[in-house]
Protein backbone atom coordinates (compact mmCIF):
# COMPACT_ATOMS: atom_id res chain seq x y z
CA UNK A 1 0.00 0.00 0.00
CA UNK A 2 1.65 3.47 -1.17
CA UNK A 3 1.09 6.13 1.30
CA UNK A 4 0.54 9.69 0.37
CA UNK A 5 2.92 12.14 1.26
CA UNK A 6 2.13 15.28 3.25
CA UNK A 7 2.76 18.07 0.36
CA UNK A 8 3.65 22.11 1.31
CA UNK A 9 3.43 24.58 -0.82
CA UNK A 10 5.54 27.59 -1.63
CA UNK A 11 8.71 26.29 0.03
CA UNK A 12 11.69 27.97 -1.00
CA UNK A 13 15.55 27.97 -0.73
CA UNK A 14 15.82 30.53 2.06
CA UNK A 15 12.83 31.83 3.58
CA UNK A 16 12.74 35.31 4.96
CA UNK A 17 10.07 34.52 7.64
CA UNK A 18 12.38 32.26 9.09
CA UNK A 19 15.06 34.68 9.31
CA UNK A 20 12.47 36.87 11.30
CA UNK A 21 10.93 33.79 13.02
CA UNK A 22 14.76 33.21 14.35
CA UNK A 23 15.44 36.62 15.33
CA UNK A 24 12.30 36.66 17.34
CA UNK A 25 13.20 33.13 19.22
CA UNK A 26 16.71 35.06 20.22
CA UNK A 27 18.20 33.52 23.56
CA UNK A 28 19.23 29.87 24.49
CA UNK A 29 16.10 28.07 22.90
CA UNK A 30 16.32 30.07 19.98
CA UNK A 31 19.95 29.26 19.28
CA UNK A 32 19.59 25.07 20.02
CA UNK A 33 16.59 25.63 17.23
CA UNK A 34 18.62 27.73 14.79
CA UNK A 35 22.07 24.93 15.36
CA UNK A 36 19.61 22.03 14.49
CA UNK A 37 17.87 23.61 11.80
CA UNK A 38 20.99 24.66 10.30
CA UNK A 39 21.93 21.06 10.21
CA UNK A 40 18.50 19.98 8.07
CA UNK A 41 19.62 22.60 6.00
CA UNK A 42 22.87 21.66 5.28
CA UNK A 43 21.61 17.97 4.15
CA UNK A 44 21.61 19.02 0.33
CA UNK A 45 21.05 21.42 -2.02
CA UNK A 46 17.52 20.56 -2.78
CA UNK A 47 16.49 21.35 0.74
CA UNK A 48 13.71 24.05 0.69
CA UNK A 49 12.17 25.53 3.75
CA UNK A 50 9.22 27.69 4.78
CA UNK A 51 7.37 28.64 7.97
CA UNK A 52 4.22 26.06 8.94
CA UNK A 53 2.12 25.94 11.51
CA UNK A 54 4.44 29.00 13.31
CA UNK A 55 7.73 26.77 12.96
CA UNK A 56 10.72 26.25 10.44
CA UNK A 57 10.13 23.07 8.33
CA UNK A 58 12.68 21.67 6.22
CA UNK A 59 11.75 19.99 2.74
CA UNK A 60 12.90 18.35 0.03
CA UNK A 61 11.34 20.58 -2.67
CA UNK A 62 6.90 20.21 -1.03
CA UNK A 63 8.07 17.41 0.68
CA UNK A 64 8.80 17.93 4.39
CA UNK A 65 11.22 15.92 6.24
CA UNK A 66 11.53 18.25 9.56
CA UNK A 67 11.58 21.02 11.76
CA UNK A 68 12.10 23.08 15.24
CA UNK A 69 10.26 24.49 17.42
CA UNK A 70 10.74 26.69 20.61
CA UNK A 71 8.17 26.29 23.46
CA UNK A 72 8.87 27.76 26.89
CA UNK A 73 11.34 25.74 28.16
CA UNK A 74 12.34 22.83 25.23
CA UNK A 75 13.05 23.21 21.54
CA UNK A 76 11.45 20.09 19.74
CA UNK A 77 13.34 18.47 17.00
CA UNK A 78 10.67 17.03 14.79
CA UNK A 79 10.63 14.36 11.93
CA UNK A 80 7.36 14.18 9.66
CA UNK A 81 7.99 10.60 8.87
CA UNK A 82 9.92 10.05 12.35
CA UNK A 83 8.34 7.10 13.03
CA UNK A 84 9.93 5.22 10.58
CA UNK A 85 13.54 6.20 11.25
CA UNK A 86 15.71 3.81 13.17
CA UNK A 87 16.76 5.30 16.44
CA UNK A 88 18.85 3.28 18.21
CA UNK A 89 20.01 6.02 20.84
CA UNK A 90 16.41 6.05 21.89
CA UNK A 91 16.14 9.57 21.15
CA UNK A 92 12.44 10.63 19.28
CA UNK A 93 9.37 10.65 21.21
CA UNK A 94 5.76 10.27 20.19
CA UNK A 95 3.42 8.14 19.56
CA UNK A 96 1.33 9.66 16.10
CA UNK A 97 0.78 7.66 12.81
CA UNK A 98 4.37 9.67 11.58
CA UNK A 99 5.62 12.15 13.42
CA UNK A 100 8.38 11.72 16.11
CA UNK A 101 10.48 14.28 17.90
CA UNK A 102 13.51 14.88 19.77
CA UNK A 103 12.94 17.22 22.90
CA UNK A 104 16.00 19.28 23.67
CA UNK A 105 16.65 21.14 27.07
CA UNK A 106 19.33 23.70 27.91
CA UNK A 107 20.38 21.87 31.38
CA UNK A 108 20.09 18.32 29.91
CA UNK A 109 23.12 16.97 27.47
CA UNK A 110 22.00 14.91 24.06
CA UNK A 111 23.76 12.81 22.04
CA UNK A 112 24.39 15.06 18.90
CA UNK A 113 25.56 12.65 17.13
CA UNK A 114 22.73 10.49 17.03
CA UNK A 115 20.66 13.92 16.96
CA UNK A 116 22.44 14.71 13.55
CA UNK A 117 21.85 10.80 12.30
CA UNK A 118 18.35 11.57 12.68
CA UNK A 119 17.97 14.99 10.80
CA UNK A 120 20.01 13.00 8.08
CA UNK A 121 18.33 9.39 7.90
CA UNK A 122 15.20 11.65 7.81
CA UNK A 123 16.62 14.01 4.38
CA UNK A 124 17.68 10.18 2.62
CA UNK A 125 14.23 9.10 3.88
CA UNK A 126 12.35 11.84 2.50
CA UNK A 127 14.52 11.98 -0.93
CA UNK A 128 13.97 8.05 -1.51
CA UNK A 129 9.71 8.33 -0.71
CA UNK A 130 10.06 10.96 -3.32
CA UNK A 131 12.33 9.77 -5.70
CA UNK A 132 10.41 6.11 -5.65
CA UNK A 133 6.91 7.13 -5.27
Amino acid sequence: MKTELLRFNGAVERDPAIERWMTEHAGQLGAIAHHWFEAMRNCGDEVRELLHDGCPVACLGDAPFGYVNVFTSHVNVGFFQGASLRDPAGLLEGAGKHMRHVKLRPQRLIDETALSELIDAAYWDIKARVENG
